[in-house]
């Protein structure tokens, strides 16, 4: 549904270090800059952009507002949040779970350098060790399947053989 989102900041390459950490901790990327007015992130696209407010006014908090970026585990939630508040970032819900909005939430809030409240968040039960597949067995074909197999066979190569006489003529 969204194309992207964007976030004004009072300063670019400020921001811009605090959102390669952290932005970084769950895999996402700079995929774009326009220095000293935007730069963007990813996963190949831009979807999210910190930028000067295009009325060249000072940039606002939305009160009520947040970005929620996808994590891929728990660990990557883990580790946004750390990296935000190493990086000038505030804490504003550390990680856990948020039963309130479902069984499977896992997130964290933070507060960036300007205020904006972003989110990190992944919507699946912790990972447990996969057991192991059984082995397969072969499965013991009927003695009437395996001879019409073997018929099969004999009579593809009868063919061959007539065929390469055939060519040899």
């Amino acid at each position: 549904m969204l194309h992207h989102v964007s976030l004004g900041v009072m300063n670019v390459e400020r921001a811009a270090a605090f959102y390669d950490a952290v932005l970084g901790a769950l895999g996402y990327k700079r995929t774009a800059q326009y220095l000293p007015y935007a730069v963007g992130y990813g996963e190949g696209t831009t979807a999210f952009w910190i930028q000067l407010p295009h009325d060249h006014e000072i940039a606002s908090v939305g009160n009520g507002a947040h970005v929620g970026f996808s994590a891929r585990d728990q660990e990557a939630v883990q580790r946004f949040h750390k990296a935000a508040l190493t990086n000038g970032g505030t804490d504003d819900g550390a990680p856990g779970p948020r039963p309130d909005y479902g069984p499977d939430y896992y997130g964290a809030f933070v507060r960036d350098p300007d205020g904006n409240k972003i989110e990190a968040t992944v919507h699946a039960p912790p990972r447990k060790a996969r057991a192991r597949p059984a082995r397969r067995t072969k499965a013991v074909r009927p003695a009437a399947a395996r001879k019409a197999t073997k018929a099969k066979t004999k009579a593809r190569v009868t063919v061959r053989k007539v065929k390469r006489k055939a060519k040899r003529r």
